[in-house]
């Protein structure tokens, strides 16, 4: 049994790898003391801390505090290249909070003592002065997808999370939605051509040919139908390391926690979909079984379109490539953490593989009939007494 600290220093350990930011300059990562965020969340927050613990991030600081008769929560403090981006975090921090008010459990930014949710802090953290973006958020409970053995039934509840969140997304309204539209963000499926720019760090490895034929197929199969895909606001990261989960029962658990917004972009409801099949094939035994429950679940709110459908499998792969190419830049960025870095990508590697082996009609076929399947043990159950 762990404990709920150590869930949530593996989850956020976990998602570094699935984090939007190829590079950034050593300097700009914040690395506070205790004391210091002891005295940050006395100052900017009205709350005295009892104990600090450190929580890993690849870029930014995280910190898990627990308050004298104010409970636990994490001060995220952002790195400087990132916090000069005030838009977009406060983006971001809103849309959390407005997830939350509509019955979504995303964490949210506790306001300072002056009312706002995030503070500009100039500090000295080795490399001179400098500005780092602070925020007190929610410590929500639970357990990472990825420690537990995930059901067919929670694979749809997961599916219908993913669309609900989407969905309520869209009705947000914010002056500064436009910041969104990010273009050349590397981890949005509306910019898998940008992957040809890193290609040459898999140079002799024969899967360069496969992540070459999928752009090719992305170009030539999804870019011509986008048109036709329902826009919205996409989480972009939803994997099994960022949905946090408590039980119900003997098998049955209910979905506890939505984390780590930093990849949110404008996008399609059917991106949201193939990126969580992608993380969910990740872990699981059974990973071309995985579709048929995510799908049902998803569409049991926002039914695909033919062309969404005919789309999907190629989105999925291309969330593949994503992964494994920029994972291998990554590598080169941080050849002192290439095992950590690889955890995934080597998984990765093998169901790109795959999916690409048994092609777009064997694939979906499994995926269809699945959906249709437990759609229809879902509605039976519906019926009983």
């Amino acid at each position: 049994m762990t404990s709920k600290t150590d869930d949530i220093i593996l989850s956020i350990s976990m998602t570094i790898f699935y984090s939007g930011a190829m590079s950034f300059k050593k300097e700009s990562k914040p690395n506070l003391s205790h004391s210091q965020v002891t005295e940050i969340t006395a100052r900017l927050f009205g709350l005295t801390v009892s104990t600090v613990s450190p929580l890993p991030s690849y870029a930014d600081q995280n910190s898990h505090v627990v308050c004298v008769d104010a409970g636990e929560f994490v001060l995220k403090v952002m790195n400087s290249s990132d916090s000069e981006d005030m838009k977009l975090l406060e983006l971001q921090t809103h849309s959390m909070n407005f997830l939350q008010q509509n019955g979504l459990p995303a964490q949210t930014a506790l306001c300072t003592i002056t009312g706002e949710t995030m503070s500009l802090e100039e500090i000295d953290c080795g490399y001179g002065l400098q500005k780092y973006l602070v925020r007190l958020l929610t410590y929500l409970p639970g357990t990472p997808v990825a420690k537990i053995t995930c059901t067919p039934q929670l694979l749809y509840e997961m599916g219908k999370m993913a669309a609900k969140l989407d969905l309520v997304l869209l009705r947000m309204e914010h002056e500064d939605l436009s910041v969104l539209q990010r273009e050349n963000f590397i981890w949005s499926l509306s910019c898998v051509p940008l992957i040809e720019d890193y290609l040459s760090v898999m140079d002799g490895d024969p899967l360069q040919l496969i992540v070459r034929e999928v752009i090719d197929q992305y170009r030539n199969q999804v870019v011509p139908k986008l048109p036709s895909f329902r826009k919205s606001i996409n989480h972009g990261d939803l994997n099994d390391h960022n949905i946090l989960v408590e039980p119900e029962g003997p098998s049955w658990y209910r979905i506890s926690g939505i984390l780590d917004f930093g990849d949110m972009s404008s996008g399609y409801f059917v991106f949201e979909l193939a990126i969580m099949i992608m993380y969910m094939m990740i872990e699981s035994a059974n990973p071309l079984e995985v579709g048929g429950p995510v799908i049902a679940g998803f569409e049991s709110v926002v039914p695909l379109n033919t062309d969404e459908r005919n789309a999907l499998y190629t989105l999925v792969l291309s969330r593949f490539c994503q992964s494994l190419v920029y994972a291998r830049s990554a590598v080169l960025q941080q050849p002192e953490n290439e095992e950590y870095l690889m955890i995934t990508a080597k998984t990765g590697n093998r169901l790109l593989q795959l999916l690409w082996e048994k092609g777009k009609e064997e694939v979906e076929k499994v995926w269809c009939e699945g959906a249709a399947n437990f759609s229809m043990l879902t509605d039976n159950s519906k019926l009983l007494p």
